[in-house]
């Protein structure tokens, strides 16, 4: 009997602000409403699941938070501790957070890559399993869930979907979500914000490259080097990569909050942005998307390290008005 999974399905809402930016209708995946705020926990739920049916008793997981989030939230639901390793700017909203899921939380390092080595320095104890991020084919199964639901949603595919890529763990779920339901011609919009864009660096050198260092303000976009199975998606799916600045990451997040009512992180206003900066069309008059796009899903993929006055300071540091 398989155990019930940890994510809800989500809305899949016809946005009207969104679709008349766009000039064609504008489907919002809302993953801002899972459990923990992002879609991570349907990945990173679905593969704790399977290593707690193997034995696993103690979670590690080196999180800029909502992936930290989703494991400690799934090691609670299946009963076992979690210890999560950040680098030591996390905000105390995101620790205090963890700890109320019941987490112990371990600071450590400047960025990601020096947490996450802690994180595997203490994976290598019995019966510790440390949870990726976003590089296991569990999570990217985890997460191709999104499609199925899509699928269900909707019926007829999509003209094209919107995400954001920060180590592409939802870019691999999404590929193979696509192909499972046989989409796998529906182009997918990939989303960056520079500083942050090792995916974009990778497609454009052929190979994974590393990024010397996150200088992105959206900071849950900041692996350094992407997943390799990224890399491979690009094979199996049509894949258009776009990189925008902080700026109009953060002013997307704005312009959602006032539309829809709902406030994102600046990763997630990665996505938002491919409507809102009028990237839709400037693909499409290049000939990368095609011309009669009737609709496009955006994955709100949501994301907790955001509010009001992180908001504000975020566009009074980019120089927003």
């Amino acid at each position: 009997m398989e155990s019930e999974p940890f994510h809800k399905v989500t809305p899949l809402l016809e946005s009207w602000a969104l679709s008349r930016v766009a000039g064609m209708t504008v489907f919002l995946k809302c993953e801002n409403v899972q459990p923990c705020g992002s879609f991570k926990i349907r990945g990173i739920g679905h593969f704790c699941q399977q290593m707690a049916k193997k034995g696993c008793s103690h979670l590690v997981c080196s999180s800029g938070g909502n992936a930290g989030l989703a494991a400690a939230y799934s090691a609670q639901k299946l009963g076992i501790p979690a210890t999560i390793v950040l680098p030591e700017n996390t905000s105390q909203q995101v620790v205090q957070r963890l700890q109320s899921e019941g987490a112990e939380v371990q600071l450590t390092g400047k960025v990601w890559d020096e947490a996450n080595m802690r994180a595997q320095e203490l994976a290598t104890r019995d019966g510790w399993l440390n949870v990726s991020p976003f590089d296991h084919p569990l999570i990217w199964e985890g997460h191709a869930s999104l499609v199925r639901e899509l699928k269900v949603s909707l019926g007829t595919p999509p003209g094209a979907v919107v995400l954001a890529v920060g180590g592409g763990g939802l870019l691999a779920g999404v590929t193979a979500g696509l192909v499972e339901v046989g989409w796998q011609h529906v182009p997918i919009v990939a989303m960056e914000t520079r500083g942050a864009h090792s995916f974009n660096m990778a497609m454009k050198a052929g190979r994974l490259v590393t990024l010397p260092d996150i200088t992105s303000v959206a900071k849950s976009l900041g692996a350094k080097t992407v997943a390799s199975r990224a890399l491979e998606c690009a094979q199996e799916c049509e894949i258009i990569s776009v990189v925008v600045d902080d700026k109009e990451a953060v002013s997307a997040v704005q312009r959602f909050l006032d539309d829809e009512r709902m406030l994102v992180e600046p990763a997630c206003g990665a996505a938002l942005a491919a409507v809102y900066s009028g990237l839709l069309g400037r693909l499409q008059a290049e000939g990368r998307l095609h011309q009669a796009l009737a609709s496009v899903v955006v994955i709100v993929c949501g994301g907790n390290n955001i509010n009001s006055q992180q908001l504000q300071e975020l566009k009074t540091q980019l120089g927003h008005s």
